[in-house]
């Protein structure tokens, strides 16, 4: 099940070590980087939960985001969520960036910088020091899965055989932690001007919406799991209001999106018609255009002309 081109892995399930309800400036940690990723167009994003599980879903749900929950967050092996975050991904995505919640600090531009590169395994450098977000080709995740030896990830990109890239760039965020308070509200200024950017909410409506990013994913979960109660789990929204939702697009669409198919020796399940499939498709199509072009029209008409 194809999701997008470049989906991420944010770990932040570790209750002794992952801080992701930190606020640096007026939002948290893990929002901060929900919003660099989307700047740089990343879908899916998939946030791999545990410690405070219910505040950080009640965050960063409404942005539409996938969630993961680490059973063995009690004990601070942050490998373990890498792992569940890319097996989630395997099949899904042509690359993977991923993110402890702990540096939440890098730029969208940085991101743009890594994302050009074509090597298996890109990782960030400023000052000679390595740092996140980290970019994964989906040819090495089985490799990664596969690795059982010391060191985490670092131990299991060490082993994997692949074209390795260390690119330098201009920005000291990859470095930094919440272990450094301090040099995190320092670099707040600069941070906050890389997430300027133009925000396009786009849905399609009647006399009411009902079609917009956030039915787009339930469609794209729905697909992938086949099962409406899978999804609802994976992305932080009710049973109900899935249902509700569902049932106003079929309604206002005038065709089945949702196949379902109840009962049976192995239960029932619920699929997407090849309509649905064709509209979701097509829906994730028209945000990439109309994000594009709002992006273009910006710095044209605001960053070029330094009116911002």
């Amino acid at each position: 099940m194809r999701f997008g081109s470049v989906g991420a892995v944010i770990a932040a399930a570790s209750k002794k070590d992952a801080v992701p309800l930190l606020k640096v400036g007026s939002i948290p940690i893990v929002r901060r980087i929900v919003l660099t990723l989307q700047q740089a167009g990343v879908f899916p994003i998939v946030v791999v939960t545990g410690t405070e599980e219910l505040e950080v879903i009640r965050q960063v749900a409404p942005l539409g985001v996938v969630f993961i929950k680490n059973k063995e967050c009690e004990k601070p092996e942050l490998f373990s969520s890498v792992k569940l975050g890319l097996s989630y991904l395997q099949g899904k995505c042509d690359r993977v960036v991923f993110t402890p919640v702990n540096a939440p600090m890098f730029f969208a531009q940085t991101l743009h910088t890594l994302l050009a590169s074509t090597a298996d395994i890109v990782t960030p450098t400023c000052n000679g020091r390595g740092g996140h977000p980290i970019i994964l080709q989906s040819g090495v995740i089985p490799q990664i899965l596969a690795y059982e030896g010391p060191d985490g990830l670092r131990g299991a990109i060490r082993q994997c055989d692949c074209n390795k890239q260390r690119i330098a760039v201009p920005d000291a965020g990859i470095l930094m932690s919440v272990h450094n308070e301090p040099q995190l509200r320092q670099h707040l200024q600069e941070h906050n001007a890389s997430l300027l950017a133009p925000t396009v909410k786009i849905s399609i409506d009647k006399e009411n919406m009902f079609l917009n990013s956030r039915l787009k994913l339930l469609l794209f979960l729905i697909a992938d799991l086949q099962s409406v109660r899978q999804a609802c789990l994976h992305m932080g929204l009710s049973y109900q209001k899935a249902w509700d939702m569902t049932n106003k697009l079929e309604h206002e669409l005038g065709y089945a999106v949702v196949s379902r198919q109840h009962g049976g020796k192995n239960g029932g399940k619920t699929c997407l018609t090849e309509k649905g499939r064709q509209l979701m498709y097509a829906f994730q199509q028209y945000e990439n255009e109309v994000r594009d072009f709002a992006q273009q029209r910006f710095d044209a008409l605001f960053r070029e002309t330094g009116l911002i």
